[in-house]
């Protein structure tokens, strides 16, 4: 296979100490992320070829970001440089995106503003043989779904096998249309589905039991029956994959599954009672998923890895991760 691309706004997540620290000490910590470029950092850090395309303005500080980024093993020869801001979020230390702590500043960003016709898809899909984006991307207007149709149409004509992470922010999503009205007409280009059965409910319209007992045998029959209705849905979808995160009083719990071959492969239980940083988990988890493909690994293997990374993120501090492939399945073996 050759280069992956990854597609999506390159955000800074400024990350304040709360309870006022920030200011005492004039000190905020500053990430660079954005859900698709996590997944492409995990990505360069497995020694898988990947490329990453986004907008930002032409300006130094543009320039000291994509030059870190560059230096993190990506291809950044496909941003787009137009447009006058950065978008920005603020999220306090170890809390999660989707606590509704989370304060967003995307709006006219370079990316907010991308528009159809923009992006030679051809030049910028050339050599690469997988296309991935998440549903964050469409939810910020209407132009920029269409953006990414236009991108996800351009990858069917060449080929590219496509991805999808079904990431939903309650804060986004204001333009008018709601998620269920927009993310079908681009899942029908995927290939692979990531997410959860809550998300594909609010997204795809697929839908869940009014009640359901709490407890794991029924969130596996629910994601089984939840996975096989997108599969039938969506005839181009192979693969399907979820997770299952819960807080708990001390720490948290984490499994996962992916359907694939009509057959639903589980992942290890794990558990912790202390979380470092929430952020960048679920594209992790999504990165792992890429790479158990691009390298071919069976079904069983690649939800193994993809669940060993995600829970692993939860120990590293920033937006994407920093561990090794290596140092990924040496923690998930000792956990066994």
């Amino acid at each position: 296979m050759n280069t992956v691309f990854c597609f999506g706004e390159l955000l800074l997540r400024l990350s304040p100490v709360l309870h006022g620290e920030w200011i005492h000490h004039s000190s905020m910590p500053v990430f660079i992320g954005g859900a698709e470029l996590n997944v492409a950092q995990a990505l360069s850090r497995w020694k898988v070829p990947v490329s990453y395309g986004t907008a930002l303005p032409d300006n130094y500080l543009s320039k000291e970001i994509t030059q870190y980024v560059q230096d993190q093993g990506v291809d950044t020869s496909a941003i787009l440089y137009a447009g006058n801001r950065i978008g920005t979020y603020y999220l306090p230390q170890g809390a999660d995106l989707k606590n509704a702590g989370v304060i967003y500043d995307r709006a006219y960003s370079s990316f907010y503003e991308l528009q159809p016709g923009q992006t030679d898809w051809d030049e910028v899909l050339k050599g690469k043989s997988w296309f991935h984006f998440s549903a964050i991307s469409p939810a910020l207007n209407e132009n920029v779904a269409a953006v990414c149709k236009e991108g996800l149409q351009a990858a069917v004509r060449k080929g590219l096998f496509i991805s999808v992470d079904l990431n939903y922010r309650a804060k986004l999503w204001q333009y008018g249309k709601l998620p269920s009205e927009v993310m079908p007409e681009l899942v029908q280009y995927c290939d692979l589905v990531m997410g959860n059965i809550w998300a594909a409910e609010k997204m795809l319209g697929i839908s869940l039991p009014s009640s359901f007992a709490d407890n794991k045998e029924q969130y596996l029959e629910l994601a089984e029956e939840s996975s096989i209705a997108i599969s039938k849905r969506f005839s181009k979808v192979k693969q399907v994959a979820y997770t299952f995160r819960f807080d708990q009083e001390e720490g948290l719990r984490y499994y996962a599954t992916l359907f694939k071959h009509n057959h639903l492969y589980i992942s290890r239980e794990q558990q912790t009672k202390t979380v470092v940083d929430k952020v960048g988990s679920g594209d992790c988890f999504m990165a792992g998923l890429i790479y158990g493909n691009y390298n071919a690994l069976a079904p069983q293997e690649i939800i193994d890895f993809a669940a060993a990374a995600a829970f692993n993120k939860l120990f590293v501090k920033g937006d994407a991760t920093t561990t090794t492939v290596e140092e990924i399945k040496k923690g998930y073996l000792n956990y066994a």
